[in-house]
């Protein structure tokens, strides 16, 4: 019987964290320790290695994906184990998983099969507690400002612009537009209010974008709450809540270091969702790795279209980052989805589907190569994929003049991904990667949105909704122009419909709200019908999850 991910993981034989610490030269005391197997990094040894030579960085993006994601997160693991083998000195940087959808449809974020981040189930549950911290801080600032209100009102707040939302790291549709203030006088203005799941809320991105803690207190001075009666910004500087959300943030803001199942080091580090915000662990993560490895390898959410492009145009725009080669990750599964197979008849041979469906692979292969980087296409292997299949999309990216490895790493971990760190060791060593951004700074904001939505969707055009556009001349006037866009749309399509799978064409994509997120240094546009606080499906996955009198857990994946 095939073991589940969760019986893997606590059969792994992890090395204590400080003997993975000692390894990369980082001694006891520059740990904080958290248990046995994890621990964040401290501010003085990241100081310590600054002026280090950097490493070559590796993004690690996808396909359009089904429900169920296509083993991304698993094929970047494989290949930090792959490095390892081969004997290269190489870490891994990733996101930490959110609650909601652990609980939820798509199950955790550490890897899968043989190719996992241990500890499993803490880094799937409370790991170190910055999501908590997010949570905390997100919500004083909230409180904050209800306050403030109750209190006299002196920055002259109109409650009808309160733009600041409260969060929860959990999917709930009931709390996305909700009444506060109900009762006496003394409980507060009655006004409408709403919330966004915690990897949604700012100071998840202001965390993941913030270099240190100077940079992340002057980002959190100019998230903007509310404005007020004459239509002016209204930001947490001015309400006096930078201190404390500081202080609440304070270890968060620090990397925390685990391990693989092949006990290769990885720092895993925030984690903003990539369809409703953008989608990369933290930039001080991902310096770090690269100031401590020859090699980082990192990820992106979800397909291209969404995580890729945030990366390249928002991460690497502000933290001056150069990507060195990109892996795309595909399946013939989610070829096969975007060919029209149901998810129910996945596993059954299909090639006219898979045909079909591999404009979607071809889309993302042209988008990225917008960007200047040499991609390699990896097939990440299921044990339904039969013969015919995989040679198909072998022949196809050779057609498509793309370098290909096979990748077997959820069924035999490091040396499953052989082949593929091959492929992307030569890569670097033949190819430069000349990397450049999609849209220049200078750019209006619509036709940054336009930029996007034409050359990475393949949209003719965008409709921006009467309110948008009014949210759009607003956000110029204030001084925002020359900010990034972050794009908040579907993930199952390059359109904002999700029922338009493969590479469709004649659309348009809606835009009908637009927002700054001053902190963070990037304007969100929501298109469709995208929600910043998901719901649960019919059957969560926490009707499976379970722990026995011994502590041991059941049902994570």
């Amino acid at each position: 019987m095939q073991k589940t991910d969760i019986e893997i993981a606590k059969e792994a034989k992890m090395l204590p964290i400080k003997e993975i610490a000692a390894n990369l030269k980082i001694s006891e005391d520059n740990l904080e320790l958290y248990g046995k197997y994890k621990a964040k990094i401290s501010d003085e040894y990241i100081k310590s290695i600054e002026k280090n030579q950097d490493g070559k960085l590796i993004l690690v993006t996808a396909i359009n994906p089904t429900p169920a994601g296509e083993g991304k997160t698993t094929t970047t693991v494989g290949l930090g184990q792959a490095f390892k083998k081969l004997g290269k000195n190489a870490i891994i940087a990733l996101r930490e998983p959110s609650l909601g959808p652990c609980f939820g449809i798509k199950g955790g974020a550490a890897g899968g099969g043989m190719a996992q981040v241990v500890p499993m189930e803490d880094l799937n549950l409370h790991f170190t507690g910055d999501f908590h911290a997010i949570t905390s801080a997100n919500n004083l600032l909230a409180a904050l400002i209800d306050n403030h209100i109750q209190q006299g009102n002196e920055l002259h707040i109109d409650p009808r612009q309160i733009v600041w939302k409260r969060c929860l790291d959990m999917n709930d549709r009931v709390l996305r537009n909700i009444v506060v203030g109900l009762g006496n006088k003394m409980d507060g203005m009655v006004r409408e209010d709403h919330f966004v799941i915690t990897v949604a809320s700012e100071i998840m991105a202001v965390l993941c974008l913030a270099d240190n803690m100077a940079d992340l207190k002057k980002r959190l001075e100019q998230m903007i709450v509310a404005y007020n009666f004459a239509g002016e910004p209204v930001t947490a500087n001015d309400l006096k809540a930078v201190g404390a959300m500081a202080v609440l943030l304070k270890d968060a803001l620090k990397p925390n270091l685990v391990q693989t199942l092949e006990n290769t080091p990885a720092l895993i580090h925030l984690g903003p969702f990539a369809n409703i915000a953008h989608g990369c662990n933290s930039i001080r993560a991902t310096k770090l790795a690269l100031k401590m490895a020859d090699y980082c390898i990192t990820e992106a959410g979800f397909g291209a279209d969404l995580g890729a492009e945030k990366f390249f145009d928002i991460k690497c725009r502000q933290a001056k980052l150069k990507p060195d080669a990109v892996v795309l990750v595909a399946t013939i599964r989610a070829l096969k989805y975007n060919g029209g197979v149901k998810k129910t008849d996945l596993s059954q041979e299909n090639l006219a589907a898979l045909k079909k469906g591999s404009t979607n692979l071809k889309k993302h292969i042209e988008n990225l190569k917008l960007f200047g980087v040499p991609i390699i296409v990896t097939l990440n292997s299921f044990v339904t994929d039969t013969q015919a299949e995989i040679d198909f999309v072998l022949d196809y990216c050779q057609h498509l003049g793309c370098e290909f490895a096979l990748s077997r790493v959820w069924e035999h971990g490091g040396e499953g991904g052989i082949e593929l760190a091959e492929k992307v060791i030569n890569t670097l060593a033949t190819k430069t990667s000349d990397f450049s951004l999609l849209y220049d700074d200078e750019l209006p904001l619509k036709d940054k949105i336009k930029s996007i939505a034409t050359k990475i969707y393949g949209a003719n055009d965008v409709i921006f909704a009467d309110s948008a556009e009014k949210q759009l001349a607003r956000l110029e006037k204030l001084g925002f122009g020359r900010l990034s866009v972050c794009m908040a749309k579907t993930q199952y399509s390059l359109s904002d419909n999700p029922e338009r799978l493969g590479c469709p064409a004649n659309f348009d994509i809606n835009v009908r709200e637009v927002y700054v997120s001053a902190g963070a240094g990037f304007v969100v546009a929501l298109t469709g019908a995208v929600m910043t606080m998901p719901g649960l499906p019919k059957e969560p996955a926490a009707f499976k999850i379970d722990i026995d009198e011994a502590g041991g857990i059941a049902g994570l994946f």
